[in-house]
């Protein structure tokens, strides 16, 4: 084949017609698909606020979805982590039927008072819906990776509002270390109109407030350094608490439907005895309060015990809004130590926490531009990439691919899912006098 005589953005117009044109389709799906689910989930909401004894119903609730998730859903039971692998190492399409079970697994989670978010559940439709178009447009492997990818960031900016950092997300998430620029110009449209989408719907989105961020400084940088570095512990400990917790469930408990019973079980008693139900459900509530007053620490331990028992033990949503909580209600209550407005650290805390569970430091960032002005972005992104180192390699995420090591050495695409074993395999070598 001859090569073209005609400058390279030539033949750049078809390339971008065509995904344009497919961001869309995918935007339409997928900001639909959430605006659905923002109604379902304040109906649900406003139904267990008004029927508080309904919480005795949990373990129920879980016996019913694990159940149908045993008998219909194993396929994409993995939820977020099947996307990722699905990306990295193409396979099958996603079976449509991921985008109703995680919906209707969430909602009735949030509607019998599991503690779970709700970015999981969007991401999924719009991923699984995106890649339905595979057959329809007979798109090869590669393009099917941009597909998926586009539907990830148009459920998550669709979902909360943030259609910047929802694209960001997209490109991000899939590895630490190494963003996907091939899927840029779709997951930005992607994401923009999906957002647009929603708001089109009349979805409306929780406003939060950071009332005053104080002069950059030597001090006050110092400061979110170690704010940042607490919130990075925190997003580890999260992870790694709620992977053990589901780990030892699978170990113990063989029948899978059993287990969101008795995490259900735990949860409602949790609720029975700590008498308040404030740390069941999304918490958007507390988290508003976050930025207005100052609150114990607690909150932030009474959320972040309450997630773990809820996702770890099988209950369908997300993980990022109750990290959220964590976050704000953490950075409110450092803030009299470390002599900040409350408002700011909660600000920095909503989205550090989640920088550094997710390993994904500049959608944060981007996040906390859009939500709580320009102003705070050089503490939020400060924040938000220490709290992303001190993490370590763990996440909530476990099919993440090592792109590049955060500092210590690890070998590239290994998943973070396999971490541990290769450290404690690296370890046992050091020690072995066979090996010298």
């Amino acid at each position: 084949m001859k090569p073209s005589r005609l400058p390279e953005q030539f033949d750049l117009l078809p390339y971008m017609a065509k995904w344009l044109a497919l961001a869309v389709i995918v935007a339409i799906l997928a900001g639909s698909a959430s605006a659905f689910f923002l109604y379902a989930l304040e109906w649900a909401t406003g139904w267990r606020l008004a029927h508080p004894a309904i919480i005795w119903l949990l373990p129920l609730a879980g016996l019913a979805v694990g159940w149908i998730y045993l008998r219909i859903g194993s396929s994409v039971e993995a939820g977020n982590n099947l996307l990722l692998d699905e990306i990295h190492d193409p396979k099958n399409v996603i079976p449509l039927r991921m985008a109703p079970l995680v919906l209707g697994a969430t909602v009735v989670s949030h509607l019998f008072g599991a503690s779970v978010g709700r970015e999981g559940t969007a991401v999924q439709m719009g991923a699984a819906l995106a890649d339905q178009l595979t057959h329809v447009f007979r798109l090869a492997r590669r393009q099917r990776r941009l597909l998926i990818m586009a539907g990830m960031s148009a459920g998550f900016a669709s979902v909360f509002g943030t259609p910047l950092a929802g694209a960001i997300f997209g490109l991000e998430v899939l590895a630490i270390g190494r963003m996907r620029y091939d899927a840029i110009l779709p997951c930005f449209v992607a994401a923009i109109v999906a957002d647009q989408v929603g708001l089109m719907w009349g979805v409306h989105h929780t406003h939060y407030a950071v009332a005053l961020v104080p002069p950059i400084g030597a001090l006050n940088l110092a400061l979110t350094v170690a704010a940042g570095a607490v919130f990075g512990l925190t997003g580890a400990l999260f992870a790694s608490a709620t992977h053990g917790l589901s780990d030892r469930m699978k170990r113990h408990v063989a029948y899978a439907p059993l287990r969101p019973c008795i995490g259900g079980a735990l949860v409602a008693l949790a609720v029975w005895a700590v008498g308040t139900q404030r740390y069941v459900g999304l918490g958007i509530p507390v988290i508003v309060e976050a930025f207005q007053q100052p609150l114990p620490i607690w909150d932030a331990v009474g959320k972040l015990g309450f997630t773990v028992a809820s996702l770890g033990t099988g209950f369908k949503g997300g993980e990022v809004t109750p990290l959220f909580y964590i976050g704000a209600t953490l950075g409110n209550a450092l803030a009299p130590l470390l002599h900040l407005p409350f408002s700011m650290l909660a600000g920095l805390g909503f989205v550090a926490v989640f920088a550094g569970a997710a390993n994904t430091p500049l959608a944060s960032t981007v996040m906390a531009m859009e939500l709580f002005g320009p102003e705070i972005a050089p503490f939020a992104a400060l924040a938000c990439v220490v709290s992303y180192l001190f993490s370590g390699h763990t996440g909530i995420y476990r099919a993440q691919r090592i792109g590049r090591a955060k500092h210590r050495y690890l070998p590239e695409e290994m998943r973070l899912a396999e971490v541990d074993a290769y450290r404690i395999e690296r370890r046992d070598e050091q020690r072995d006098p066979a090996c010298d």
